[in-house]
């Protein structure tokens, strides 16, 4: 048979990349990452593969990230028996990435199940558990970068550094089929080139098909050194300082809360930045930044970066709770960094309750921000947000720094395609939203790449991947509207809609303005029939 791709994750989005190659002789996916936005997109986390997970033979893993890795426990759970390929600093921050998704499904349901009982409504259970977690960990298998591994009889794989994060690749996929040897290259998630903090990404070329990724597809960033970045940091910091509260940076937990506690410690130390005391609240930044101390040295720098967080005087680690909840207490000027990096999960909306209200606070967001998340609305301007139920005014300073983001800009991504020419086939734009996806096309075809030898692959959509170019082939039915893998869903308009109504009662002239207003609204829900359901569970939790 002749080779094919599918793309079931990623495709119209940013998160959830998942591709499977099937071949006459094997079926293997390159991902399983979890869907990160809106509450829609993030349903399909727990809906059925579209595909049998017993049927899978392995996993050709790019790197660690939750979007990349975060469904392998349940692709287990599903039946995949099969061994999961990816670089030792991949696997090591994977054992403690996915025992600590699989502890927060488990607490966000816990917390949605005792809302359920008083509701009367069905109870749910994670999509997996910390345990689930810690029986996939023997499937995995290290791999060096540049040495060929034998995935399955017609299928040779090497993984090659893509700068994004510790241990990161793109991989070159050899597969054997009816016209010969058709050479692919999946790229990962690519750095923006090398840093003291991660190596200049490399791959292969003269290839027959690339996968490419386009996060930042239609957008150019200023080209900063590490000297730059600092100052910059620096600023916003002295700022936030001015303000008379305390800076809040939602942050992703791997690679990115490192190198900015590296960067914020030295800013201070070097007094560009006001002194204080800088708190790392996520128990797994914290054991993260254990595998970047025993694992994090730099081949291009001759040394690790991370090691001043090994003992920096200022830093305080906040594993436990209670250690958490303490900050409540703090006033003045300090500096906390808690996941997730989109503000969707985990400690960060917690403090984000307490301090998006005081006009001293500072939040500083810097990375991407996926349609739907929390942490998009504030860059986007958002005067009231909805968290965890409760209606939160957005008055304090909502700060943007993107030098530190982990992907490659429009003409980084351009010049690392144009690397890899020749490519005979098809170039495949994936892992962006619309709107950069499309931007990355017109620029690629700009820089010379013929039209007609771009695709920007649909949700599920496979194609046959032939030597002179892809055919797209019929397609089942959409587990989702394609146009709603990258937009505001209706759980956002509900949230919208519930502040919406808040700010005009309380706007309004009187009482019998109040009640007229109500009453107008209950007319028109009236004609509607009324559904008594649960439409709120989170990501990762299913119906039982």
């Amino acid at each position: 048979m002749i080779p094919t791709i599918t793309f079931h994750g990623a495709a119209g989005c940013v998160t959830g990349f998942c591709a499977e190659i099937r071949t006459e002789r094997s079926r293997v996916l390159v991902d399983c990452g979890m869907f990160q936005g809106s509450k829609t997109l993030k349903a399909l986390n727990y809906q059925p593969f579209p595909f049998d997970a017993s049927e899978i033979d392995a996993v050709l893993l790019t790197h660690a990230h939750i979007d990349h890795s975060g469904l392998l426990p349940k692709l287990m759970r599903a039946g995949f028996t099969g061994p999961i390929y990816a670089t030792a600093a991949t696997k090591a921050l994977c054992e403690v990435m996915l025992e600590d998704a699989g502890g927060i499904q488990e607490g966000e349901v816990r917390e949605l199940n005792r809302r359920n009982q008083r509701r009367g409504r069905p109870l749910v259970e994670p999509i997996y558990t910390a345990r689930d977690a810690k029986r996939l960990m023997p499937q995995f298998q290290t791999v060096k970068f540049g040495e060929a591994a034998t995935i399955a009889p017609d299928l040779t794989a090497i993984w090659w550094p893509a700068g994004h994060i510790l241990g990161a690749a793109s991989i070159a996929l050899d597969i054997e089929g009816e016209e010969g040897l058709l050479k692919t290259l999946f790229s990962g998630d690519l750095g923006p080139g090398g840093t003291e903090f991660v190596t200049e990404p490399e791959s292969p070329s003269g290839l027959d098909h690339l996968i490419i990724e386009s996060t930042y597809g239609d957008r150019d960033r200023m080209v900063v050194d590490p000297a730059a970045r600092r100052r910059a940091l620096a600023a916003e910091m002295r700022d936030a300082h001015a303000a008379g509260g305390p800076l809040l940076m939602p942050a992703f937990a791997v690679e990115r809360s490192q190198e900015l506690l590296s960067d914020i410690l030295a800013v201070m130390e070097s007094g560009e930045a006001p002194a204080g005391d800088v708190f790392l609240d996520s128990p797994l930044a914290i054991r993260a930044t254990e595998v970047f101390l025993d694992r994090g040295w730099n081949k291009s720098s001759g040394r690790n970066p991370f090691e001043a967080l090994h003992q920096a005087g200022r830093l305080r680690f906040l594993g436990k709770p209670a250690e958490s909840d303490g900050l409540e207490r703090l006033k003045g000027w300090h500096v906390i960094m808690a996941a997730s990096g989109m503000c969707d999960a985990g400690r960060i909306r917690k403090h984000l309750k307490r301090l998006l209200w005081r006009r001293e606070a500072t939040v500083l967001l810097t990375g991407f921000q996926a349609v739907g998340t929390l942490g998009r609305l504030l860059a986007e301007g958002a005067e009231r947000v909805s968290i965890q139920g409760d209606e939160v005014r957005v008055r304090a300073r909502i700060r943007m720094l993107d030098t530190y983001s982990g992907h490659a800009d429009a003409g980084g991504l351009v010049r690392w395609a144009q690397a890899r020419e020749p490519v005979a086939g098809t170039v495949f734009i994936a892992h962006g939203e619309p709107n950069a996806a499309q931007g990355l096309s017109a620029r690629l075809t700009a820089a010379g790449f013929a039209p007609d030898r771009l695709a920007i692959p649909r949700l599920d959509e496979t194609f046959k991947l032939r030597r002179a170019g892809a055919e797209t082939q019929p397609a089942g039915p959409a587990r989702i509207d394609p146009a709603a893998t990258a937009r505001l869903d209706w759980h956002n308009d509900r949230a919208r809609l519930l502040l919406a109504l808040n700010a005009a009662l309380d706007s309004a002239a009187d009482d019998a303005a109040r009640e007229a207003l109500l009453q107008r609204l209950l007319e028109d829900l009236k004609k509607s029939a009324p559904v008594d359901r649960d439409q709120s569970a989170p990501a990762g939790a299913q119906a039982s």
